[in-house]
């Protein structure tokens, strides 16, 4: 629990200095803890730390774990790829989607979205490195996911979402995470009002936050390598 607890600090000192450098303020970023492929417990020591936002990739294991910690009040993020035969398990249990990458699969989000919940919030997944082997749009092709999205009763479309080739060259990181921003200003230009760029990981969290993140995801830096991805 004490390692958690002072990775969670930490990790929260270096938001708090990326964004004094930034002009920003601090509480305009949230930190959402990656918990995928570690334990419930872990979770849990997490929360006793304060934290609150989680976010998972596999829909099974994370749906073991949110029910687990039914009693505590936790908001859960699904971050990774979305599988068709998957998309009910998701808008069940999760508050927010940051990977949607297809109108098929928002589509199903929309329609499996219990209508005792609020409407579930998404963010599009851009692939601004372009990686072959990386979901998300490419660049351009968010607008027509984003006017698709808004036509669906149950999903609120929050902003853009972005996973980086992984680089040491902060140049790079920048630049990439500035073409995430442009994008979404220019969504904001054709009417869709969006307040969330969910970008940013253990590795760049620095250079996202330069770049406007209002969201970084972190897991390594908070629970340690993990054994298996």
């Amino acid at each position: 629990m004490a390692i958690i607890a002072v990775n969670l600090q930490a990790v929260r000192a270096r938001i708090e200095r990326a964004a004094q450098a930034a002009g920003r303020r601090p509480d305009d970023i949230a930190l959402i803890a990656v918990s995928k492929t570690f334990p419930a417990e872990h979770i849990k020591q997490a929360h006793a730390a304060g934290q609150r936002a989680f976010g998972e990739n596999y829909a099974l294991e994370a749906v073991e774990k949110i029910t687990k910690l039914g009693n505590l009040p936790l908001e859960w993020h699904f971050i990774g790829p979305i599988q068709s035969n998957k998309t009910s398990a998701v808008a069940t249990h999760f508050q927010w989607v940051h990977s949607v990458a297809r109108e098929k699969i928002a589509q199903r989000l929309d329609a499996a979205r219990p209508g005792g919940l609020p409407p579930l919030n998404v963010c599009i997944q851009v692939n601004v490195s372009g990686e072959a082997a990386k979901s998300g749009v490419a660049p351009g092709e968010e607008l027509k996911l984003a006017e698709a999205i808004a036509r669906l009763p149950r999903l609120k479309l929050r902003g853009l979402m972005a996973v980086p080739e992984p680089t040491s060259d902060a140049a790079l990181q920048r630049r990439r995470f500035a073409r995430l921003r442009e994008l979404k200003e220019r969504l904001a230009a054709r009417g869709h009002a969006l307040d969330v760029l969910s970008m940013g990981m253990s590795d760049d969290l620095e250079a996202a936050i330069a770049e406007g993140a209002t969201m970084v995801r972190v897991g390594t830096a908070i629970f340690g390598q993990r054994d298996k991805d």
